[in-house]
């Protein structure tokens, strides 16, 4: 691999930084928003708790992806050239620190801010004996009476450990009435029961007092082994590969293939074992060797085991002070009549700054529309009770030709898919489920309407999901139009997805795995060829990850011709920025906030020439060559002109901007977010008002 000089007299560093440690330093990030005293306090804990969700899918995807090369003798390594042993020792360092800091913060800060409000998760040691009492009556009335506790002997043999669930190890000793002894039971929670159960008031223990139903169990597991001696009771949680290969397998039916891959991730090859830090080792050996974990691979923890099961304290709690306020989206006045206002005028939606309405609206009126004939859309994320399904199903009810690509494959909502692509079947609609081979990632909307002067095409494109709930969580442009060019090129593309043909010739858009990658390299290049005579060129791109080495050694050859780049870039960045002589040129910075930053923008600007564009897809291998990805230009020099001074606020935001630095490490603009500037804050003045919730 080429190396590069850092600095003068430095030693030689990769061009490129390792993908999974950009992405665990991604949900480090994730986690200083919980360690910020400038966000409301419930807020923090929210932070949290994604952060935590956060490392339980970097484990099942992306450690399972490499613990499976590994197991099937592969030799190539990460994509920095690390070998793949190598890169998990140190993924194991990295996520020891964050895990343990996870809990650091939850211990020492996010407890006692939480207790100095009144809300308490009171542990064993602070029960008395009128609350023990209470306890063990709801334990043996709620909880008991649903356990089933497994006596591990060869008739009884260890029971299937479900993905990510919560479970205990209890050591024992004696002999029940059958004359049975067992020197290890194991006890899993159902699914079914609360983690967080609240205190009643008469308690004397305050409104806001809470007991984990970890610490139930532990507390009165006697009751679940009478006449037993119980030696240790130990909670631990396994994290399984929950990658789901099917890309290039032979099957006839993609749905049915998927269902039988569903039931198997529940008890796939566990690649994470958590136990509480306090756990004697033999029984930490007992469960690793059942497992068939490294040691490595065992992470001891100082609280629950399942610390994300703490968001639902979120909801259980009615304390408006301590969450933000809530966002009152502005609404464009477009959505009373779409098609009359598309028929002259563009209209662009920043999500949740802006109501995600209009796009439900759309869907309505066509489904209702007389004149409307046919509705083709993509579906990747929409959500189980989805009013975006809701509009299909009643157009489809209504005999148009309704069209719906759903792509089973988006990872942890299959299940959710599958029984949405039912629904729509069902309803009359026409369902296909993608290519075999790529996973259909675009977003877009066509609908055909029979106007006095013929058939007329009205599109919806877009950044993000058609999930009602994620648009007001996630911020996405969406891009209604009726340019003719811009409709025909989305029916061409409509075409390839349900039938069979060539590489459509788009006259507008562009189109992965086809020419979007090459688009991207022309544009750059086309910026080097500026900077070299000596004119202004200008690069800025926001993006959730940039991974695909061909467009970050393009973007150095831009930094050295001196081209000014300006990149914002969420998650995994592997450029390795402000290295002299390579990358000077290059400022990356990572921005963070109350709503998750998921809109893709490409800006290439010289002298007069200002090219803007908007897609579905990130600067990574598998957007560029193994999804159905669209991007689309923005040609409204009015929407232009709206874009580019928002890229402009981002790049002035203070409050949630991580500089990344060329040794790797991230740096944050404000350690307090409730200083400098905030361009999310500044979006929600713009577009939208708040009110208290």
């Amino acid at each position: 691999m080429e190396l590069h000089q850092v600095a003068t007299g430095a030693p030689a560093a990769p061009r490129i930084f390792n993908r999974e440690l950009s992405l665990l330093a991604f949900h480090e990030r994730v986690l200083q928003l919980a360690e910020d005293p400038g966000i409301p306090l419930l807020e923090r804990l929210r932070f949290l708790c994604i952060s935590c969700t956060n490392v339980d899918e970097f484990f099942e995807v992306r450690v399972a992806r490499l613990k499976h090369a590994i197991a099937l003798g592969a030799n190539a390594p990460t994509n920095d050239g690390m070998p793949l042993s190598e890169a998990l020792d140190a993924i194991h360092d990295k996520a020891s620190q964050l895990i343990d800091r996870q809990y650091q913060t939850y211990q020492q800060r996010l407890l006692p801010a939480m207790a100095a409000e009144g809300i308490v998760i009171a542990g064993r040691q602070s029960w008395s004996e009128h609350v023990k009492n209470h306890l063990q009556a709801h334990f043996r009335d709620n909880i008991l009476p649903v356990l089933s506790p497994f006596g591990l002997d060869p008739a009884r043999p260890f029971p299937h450990i479900i993905n990510k669930s919560l479970n205990f190890i209890v050591g024992l000793r004696g002999e029940d009435a059958l004359h049975r002894s067992s020197r290890y039971a194991v006890v899993q929670a159902p699914r079914s029961l609360p983690r967080l159960i609240r205190l009643p008031s008469e308690l004397g223990m305050g409104p806001n007092t809470f007991v984990f139903l970890a610490s139930l169990i532990r507390a009165f597991t006697a009751d679940v082994f009478p006449g037993m001696e119980i030696l240790g009771c130990h909670q631990f949680r396994v994290t399984r590969n929950s990658d789901l290969f099917l890309e290039g397998e032979d099957f006839d039916d993609l749905m049915i293939a998927l269902k039988d891959r569903l039931a198997e991730r529940q008890h796939a090859a566990a690649v994470r074992m958590e136990t509480s830090d306090h756990c004697a080792p033999e029984y930490v050996e007992f469960l690793r060797a059942h497992f068939g974990l490294a040691e490595k691979d065992c992470y001891g923890v100082d609280g629950p085991v399942n610390l994300n099961r703490v968001a639902a304290l979120y909801e259980m709690v009615d304390r408006p002070d301590l969450k933000d306020t809530q966002l009152r989206p502005g609404v464009a006045a477009a959505a009373d009549d779409m098609f009359e206002h598309l028929k002259s005028d563009d209209l662009l939606l920043h999500h949740p700054f802006e109501s995600f309405g209009p796009v439900i609206a759309f869907l309505r009126q066509a489904a209702r529309d007389p004149s409307v004939l046919a509705i083709k859309q993509t579906l990747y994320r929409t959500g189980p009770k989805s009013s975006v399904v809701d509009a299909l199903v009643e157009a489809a009810q209504a005999g148009k030709e309704v069209t719906v690509i759903i792509e089973l494959r988006a990872r942890f909502d299959e299940a959710d898919n599958i029984q949405l692509a039912n629904r729509l079947h069902e309803a009359g609609a026409h369902v296909a489920y993608g290519v075999v081979g790529f996973k259909t990632h675009a977003k877009m909307v066509l609908v055909v309407r029979s106007e006095e002067n013929g058939l007329r095409r009205y599109v919806h494109l877009g950044t993000g999901n058609y999930h009602p709930g994620t648009a007001k969580a996630y911020t996405d442009y969406g891009l209604f139009t009726s340019k003719k060019e811009i409709c025909e090129d989305v029916h061409a593309i409509f075409l390839q997805l349900t039938g069979l043909s060539h590489q459509p010739k788009l006259k507008k858009l562009y189109q992965a795995p086809f020419d979007l990658h090459s688009m991207l390299l022309d544009n750059i290049e086309r910026e080097c060829v500026e900077a070299r005579a000596g004119r202004k060129a200008r690069i800025v791109a926001k993006v959730n990850s940039l991974v695909e080495p061909r467009i970050i050694d393009a973007l150095y050859d831009a930094s050295s011709a001196g081209v000014r780049i300006d990149l914002i870039v969420r998650g995994m960045c592997c450029l390795r920025p402000q290295v002299p002589g390579l990358s000077e040129n290059i400022r990356v910075r990572s921005v963070l906030g109350r709503f998750l930053e998921h809109s893709r923008v490409y800006y290439f600007g010289n002298g007069d020439r200002h090219d803007l564009y908007c897609s579905s897809g990130d600067w990574m291998d598998r957007n560029f060559f193994r999804r159905v990805e669209v991007c689309f230009p923005i040609d409204s020099e009015q929407i232009k002109s709206r874009i580019i001074d928002e890229l402009m606020l981002y790049l002035n935001d203070q409050a949630g901007t991580w500089h990344l630095s060329a040794d790797g490490s991230y740096h944050r603009a404000q350690p307090d977010s409730s200083h400098g500037a905030s361009v999310q804050r500044t979006l929600m003045d713009r577009f939208g008002q708040t009110a208290a919730l």
